[in-house]
């Protein structure tokens, strides 16, 4: 048998003053009538026994969600002072906004790396319907849905990355982010909850491994900055011959073209100062 899902709707209620008033007329009444002798006055007393209970406040960013035997009835989301079915269990939803801090979880990138992750998320409830009866404990389930969707996002990003084309978890933190706020709300939908904001706080390497991959990253940043190095040589090197072949400057055969690359390169891409030497032969054949 399928379960049909529970939404929000609203509860029935009276302004609470308006009950109050008409307790006190009642009240006064049934004083009257016992001092007269009348047995109404004590069916009097006890409608307003009954009645008192029926009588709720609801302060700012709260609800009073109310269940009649064992059926919802609604959600009384409004400020202030009502009075509803007395029978009702009113039980209270705060729709303040509220954080969700993971702490460290240890898991493992993209790569296999292990790493620490840590992340935030802010939420609030905006079913009260779904979080009292879609789930068994709505902060509960946001305490593990979340930790759970930290987890499967650290899966799919490597830690960092070199490469202009992939994506990694600190190389992209926006994005991160916003994919993460995506699968906990995707998650959390169920017990009637929005996440207004889901960031890491938290990005580190394991200890265990943390110098061996400093070590790592300092390697893969010297090759990183040598390819551009290269790069950049290789296409001033070429920019230098065609102005000179242009602008007939110099005439240079294979030989000298090879010599002028070699010497060029070694200027541009050597980490100490290049030693220049002076070339006293003719440049003209």
């Amino acid at each position: 048998m399928r379960v049909r899902p529970i939404s929000e709707k609203r509860a029935w209620r009276v302004n609470g003053f308006l009950m109050l008033l008409a307790d006190v007329i009642l009240l006064i009444a049934g004083i009257l009538l016992v001092a007269w002798g009348n047995p109404l006055g004590v069916f009097l007393f006890v409608v307003i026994a009954l009645t008192v209970t029926g009588f709720v406040i609801v302060h700012p960013n709260e609800s009073r969600v109310l269940t009649f035997l064992g059926r919802y009835t609604g959600t009384i989301r409004e400020s202030g002072f009502f009075w509803a079915n007395p029978f009702a269990w009113k039980s209270r939803v705060s729709l303040r906004v509220r954080n969700f801090n993971s702490g460290k979880l240890k898991v493992n990138d993209a790569k296999g790396n292990p790493i620490e992750i840590g992340a935030v998320v802010v939420w609030r409830v905006v079913d009260t319907a779904k979080a009292m009866f879609d789930v068994d404990d709505y902060k509960e389930f946001v305490s593990i849905q979340s930790e759970t969707a930290i987890r499967a996002l650290a899966s799919q990003y490597p830690y960092d990355s070199y490469e202009e084309d992939v994506a990694s978890l600190r190389g992209i933190p926006d994005e991160v982010a916003d994919a993460l706020k995506r699968q906990v709300q995707e998650r959390l939908q169920v017990a009637g909850v929005e996440v207004m904001e889901a960031r890491i706080s938290h990005l580190a390497y394991a200890q265990e491994i943390a110098q061996a991959m400093l070590r790592r990253q300092q390697a893969e940043a010297v090759i990183a900055a040598r390819e551009k190095i290269v790069e950049g040589a290789v296409s001033m090197v070429e920019m230098a011959i065609t102005h000179f072949e242009q602008q007939h400057l110099v005439k240079l055969d294979d030989e000298r073209r090879a010599s002028m690359v070699n010497n060029l390169m070694v200027a541009l891409v050597a980490e100490g100062d290049a030693q220049p030497v002076i070339n006293t032969g003719t440049l003209y054949s």
